[in-house]
């Protein structure tokens, strides 16, 4: 029976040393993992934006738009698209919204697997030369890019002045 024993006790040992080494482990990586979780809540806002009156803002106060292109639940932007229209991820976190019906929010699975937000059902968009908050020069791009309203529609208002400045 001793023999036994000697073997149950060194078999819990070499198991509480590893528990205790992938611990270890764990509490090394858990300072970048909630970091990362807490930074991955995305947040949708509304805001006051030029001509356009209230519109869906991301937490940076950046201005999201939708593609005429993209049919509910897919998205239609991919390679060269992306560079000047980058996605608003879903995140990892717990969504917040200020002044947005949450039931008009949802998700998109895109081609390469990744999460990308949608309201009712379209894909959200930046874009890349929105450099501060407040901005909306994509609004009205090629025809197919527009801001979206607090109520999640797609506003048409053309940017004021002539033409867009991006030659279409």
């Amino acid at each position: 029976m001793k023999p036994v024993v000697k073997r149950v006790m060194s078999g819990l040992a070499v198991g509480v040393l590893g528990l205790s080494g992938l611990t270890a482990c764990g509490s090394d990586d858990s300072p970048t993992s909630s970091s990362s979780s807490s930074a991955a809540a995305v947040k949708l806002a509304t805001a006051t934006v030029g001509d356009y009156g209230k519109v869906i803002v991301d937490g940076n106060g950046r201005t999201v738009y939708v593609f005429d292109k993209d049919t509910s639940g897919t998205s239609n932007c991919s390679g060269d698209c992306l560079a000047k229209w980058p996605v608003v991820p879903a995140g990892d976190g717990t969504p917040q919204f200020d002044g947005i019906d949450a039931s008009l929010v949802s998700t998109v699975t895109r081609a390469d697997g990744t999460m990308q937000l949608a309201i009712n059902g379209l894909p959200l968009y930046l874009f890349a030369s929105d450099s501060e908050a407040g901005e909306a020069k994509g609004q009205a791009v090629g025809g197919v890019w527009w801001v979206v309203g607090a109520n999640g529609q797609k506003i048409t208002t053309e940017p004021g002045g002539s033409g867009n400045g991006y030659g279409y």
